[in-house]
């Protein structure tokens, strides 16, 4: 019989530790939500602001790249 208590009681308190933990795992997916965004709304802006100097930066790039190879585009 007590081996029967003991059991049932491990599994009480495995359960309601598992239960309790659940609580906090809302607001952790919600602060990695907002961290993602974030980290998006940085990167649109970066390229926003620098896309035009960086494709002047690569167009350059190819064209010095053509003219040692030899080929024309």
């Amino acid at each position: 019989m007590n081996q029967a208590y003991y059991a049932l009681l491990t599994v009480q308190a495995f359960f309601s530790d598992r239960l309790d933990n659940r609580k906090d795992r809302g607001a952790t997916a919600v602060e990695y939500g907002l961290m993602v965004g974030l980290i998006a709304v940085v990167i649109i802006a970066a390229v926003t602001l620098l896309g035009g100097q960086l494709e002047a930066l690569f167009d350059k790039l190819t064209d010095g790249l053509a003219k040692s190879s030899g080929k024309t585009s």
